[in-house]
């Protein structure tokens, strides 16, 4: 595996590879990877005749406040997952590269509607930097498929709604989301849990499972969201949100709507903040 940090090696590299035909596929990362990231990788190598990962931790997705400065950095570790993983080239740029006037100067891309609720109503202008560093990361790579995870459900389609509004020529492909074995998605914040933390941090999962298996048995979705909210509180959590919205749009659902729904939480344990999803299909 090649690591490249300049934007210029990354292109010489991949126009090499289009010079003889091939395809690319690319997964995008802040680092820090774990078996949820090698899957993505995975599938990416299986349809693509080469793979670009990339790392960086973007600083214009971070507010005040939040975890920028110690969110780990473990790149010699990252880079031999990649290769394990079957990634051809590792694009590890310094923000000075994807920023050059700066993160305060930089061009700015803003996804409206689908980055209004949920998330980005707790994070302001989180999915401003996502959709930003994104769409520079596609101009550099310019890769025919990227793969993103499920786990991050509304940056998923955050990121869909770029491509498909700006006509770029990326397929976006989604990776499903990896758990351990107590139904904990896998995440690099994990880390951050205290051993008691870690055995309660399950619960977010199991309901969840909780919420869609009462939704199939015809229970009101609004009904569903304050009971699990008020069992995740009992849990010792502190809940952004817990929704239940339509997969296509994250949009409220109609009353009588049955179809086509996931079920979202993000909830604070301790220090940590944990999100998760579920579809109901």
């Amino acid at each position: 595996m090649q690591t490249v940090t300049d934007a210029a090696a990354l292109r010489a590299t991949i126009r090499g590879w289009r010079t003889s035909g091939q395809t690319v596929g690319f997964v995008p990362t802040m680092g820090n990877l774990h078996e949820g990231h090698h899957s993505l990788l995975k599938l990416a190598r299986a349809r693509a005749d080469r793979v670009v990962a990339s790392v960086f931790v973007n600083p214009t997705q971070f507010g005040p406040g939040e975890d920028f400065e110690r969110y780990p950095r473990t790149l010699a570790q990252d880079q031999v997952g990649l290769a394990e993983a079957g990634c051809d080239v590792l694009f590890a740029p310094e923000v000075a590269t994807m920023y050059p006037f700066g993160p305060e100067g930089s061009v700015s891309i803003h996804v409206p509607g689908v980055t209004e609720t949920l998330e980005g109503a707790h994070r302001p202008g989180h999915f401003d930097g996502v959709a930003t560093v994104v769409s520079k990361l596609f101009h550099l790579v310019q890769p025919d498929f990227a793969v993103f995870g499920l786990k991050d459900f509304q940056q998923l389609k955050v990121i869909e709604r770029m491509v498909r509004d700006l006509s770029l020529p990326v397929k976006i492909m989604a990776g499903p989301t990896l758990r351990d074995e107590d139904g904990l998605a896998k995440s690099s914040r994990n880390q951050y849990l205290s051993p008691a933390e870690r055995q309660r941090a399950p619960q977010i999962y199991a309901t969840l499972t909780q919420m869609r298996d009462l939704f199939r048995q015809g229970h009101n979705w609004q009904a569903l969201e304050t009971a699990a909210r008020a069992r995740l509180e009992r849990a010792g959590f502190a809940p952004d949100y817990v929704a239940i919205r339509r997969a296509e749009d994250l949009a409220e659902p109609a009353a009588d709507e049955r179809e086509g729904l996931v079920a979202l939480v993000a909830a604070r344990l301790g220090a940590t903040r944990l999100i998760d999803n579920l579809p109901f299909d």
